[in-house]
């Protein structure tokens, strides 16, 4: 088992953000491969940086405080368009400061492509639609190319010019005190931001950016058996690179919304139905919906308040993280024997003939059988 990212850091489960970035800041100093020649440092990094790339997020944060490792299993990228994604981002966000100058790398990032941002749409679907999946469509705005520069930033038939500051190195150097010493270091050109050209004619449409914010529609394919909660990643449907960046995701927030009657419990669907104490006593045939339409269940005589009855099949797909499913989950269908609260004159003659024929002597329970819905429930579950 991995060790727990709290105690990775040092941290509290508490802890803020700022007290998170802190402690990575601090350990990523001390056992960065760069400064830390023992054998152990590199694989100490990693857990100390995906430590952080969980914790400093809030939703994976949230999952991972309800559910433990399980609840971000894969958020390092991958699976079904993912379920998130943490990865390496904090040592690039924290360490460039220390680290570009001495590699040259820092510049030569910002000078080469950069992927686009990720976008976050909200889908909200109907509990049935949620066992069978669906085609959503969706509008977002996002960044798009600039047709009229076709992303260059330069007013058509001009370019870029090398940058005279750095002569189009894109970084400038500078001897800088930090936790290693005195060091030449190199950082991003102030007056090119690093990209080693300047835009002396801006491209009208987009003023030199080379992006503009546009309206965009897609159908986003939701896959059978989602949960409340649950994100897909759509890859390339996010804004467009930089510099001919690839674009980032479409990351679609999954919310279900509850049904009149059925609930759900893992990959089961959940009904309470009510029979009256006839069909309760005798047994019967009775229709009971189901998310696939109505099946008949047969009632055995004698059924009590409270018995559970299982339609095999009949609850939600077991979806699996590559975005298919195996196999379906069951309807458990509890009924409830109504005792009639209104009778008429001929029901009521009827009724008393019944009590007289069953006595009125009273037959105690043992203390404390009396279960609730949920505890019963369990105790299906269980085999009792």
């Amino acid at each position: 088992m991995p060790r727990d990212y709290y105690d990775v850091l040092g941290v509290s489960r508490s802890a803020s953000k700022d007290d998170i970035k802190k402690a990575f800041r601090d350990l990523a100093r001390q056992y960065h491969p760069d400064i830390n020649k023992s054998a152990d440092a590199e694989s100490q990094f990693k857990e100390i940086n995906e430590a952080y790339g969980i914790l400093s997020d809030d939703d994976q944060r949230s999952r991972y405080d309800r559910f433990g490792h399980a609840g971000v299993s894969g958020a390092a990228g991958g699976g079904f368009g993912g379920f998130g994604g943490a990865g390496f981002a904090g040592f690039e966000e924290i360490f460039e400061e220390f680290f570009a100058g001495f590699s040259g790398r820092g510049a030569s990032r910002r000078r080469g492509p950069i992927q686009g941002s990720d976008i976050r749409v909200d889908v909200t679907l109907e509990f049935v639609e949620a066992v069978n999946g669906a085609e959503v469509p969706v509008e977002f705005e996002r960044l798009d190319s600039c047709e009229t520069c076709g992303g260059s930033g330069a007013q058509p038939g001009t370019s870029a010019t090398s940058c005279p500051q750095c002569s189009g190195t894109g970084e400038v150097r500078q001897v800088r005190q930090t936790f290693l010493g005195s060091v030449v270091q190199a950082s991003p050109c102030p007056r090119c931001g690093g990209t080693g050209t300047i835009i002396e004619n801006r491209c009208k449409s987009c003023d030199g950016a080379g992006r503009r914010r546009q309206r965009a529609s897609t159908t986003v394919k939701v896959p059978a058996g989602v949960r409340e909660g649950l994100q897909i990643q759509f890859r390339g449907e996010g804004d467009a690179g930089e510099r001919g960046g690839p674009r980032g995701s479409l990351i679609v927030h999954v919310h279900v919304r509850p049904h009149e009657y059925f609930q759900r419990r893992e990959n089961d669907i959940l009904l309470e139905i009510k029979v009256n104490v006839a069909q309760a006593a005798l047994g019967d045939k009775v229709n009971v919906p189901t998310v696939d339409g109505d099946v008949e269940l047969v009632l055995a005589a004698g059924t009590q308040t409270g018995k559970v009855y299982r339609l095999r099949g009949k609850g939600f797909p077991r979806l699996r993280s590559d975005g298919t499913s195996s196999g379906r989950g069951d309807q458990l269908v509890q009924v409830i024997v109504e005792v009639p609260t209104k009778l008429n004159e001929e029901q009521r003659k009827l009724f008393a003939k019944l009590a007289e024929s069953f006595g009125t002597n009273v037959n105690p329970t043992v203390s404390g059988t009396g279960k609730n819905f949920v505890e019963r429930m369990r105790d299906f579950f269980a085999g009792e």
